[in-house]
């Protein structure tokens, strides 16, 4: 299944987000980089998913993004969590690993 493209589930882009800039600040292309490496390629996010919700995370206060230049010398917004998106963080991940716990109870026993 590794090979096959799959959508991400609504909602779980900022999830994801959020954890891989709790770990540093990244710019955009950067973190569709990341984010495809560390599904091995099974989520490929688009700059059309991925800057709508980066924006709906900075509007929520839960990132900061700043201009600066990217390791290649270009112009880049560069995103940081902030408190209140590790706060959110946890959150979201609490309220994930109870979902995939009901739906792992379903799987495993229906």
């Amino acid at each position: 299944m590794a090979n096959h493209r799959q959508d991400l589930v609504q909602g779980t882009l900022d999830l994801l987000i959020l954890k891989v800039l709790a770990r540093q600040p990244m710019h955009g292309y950067g973190l569709m980089q990341r984010l495809g490496a560390l599904t091995g390629g099974v989520f490929q996010v688009t700059p059309g998913s991925l800057f709508p919700s980066l924006q709906r995370l900075e509007q929520s206060g839960w990132v900061t993004g700043s201009w600066g230049t990217s390791e290649n010398n270009r112009r880049a917004r560069f995103y940081t969590i902030t408190k209140e998106g590790r706060q959110q963080l946890a959150r979201e991940r609490k309220q994930w690993n109870a979902i995939a716990l009901a739906i792992s109870n379903v799987l495993d026993n229906a």
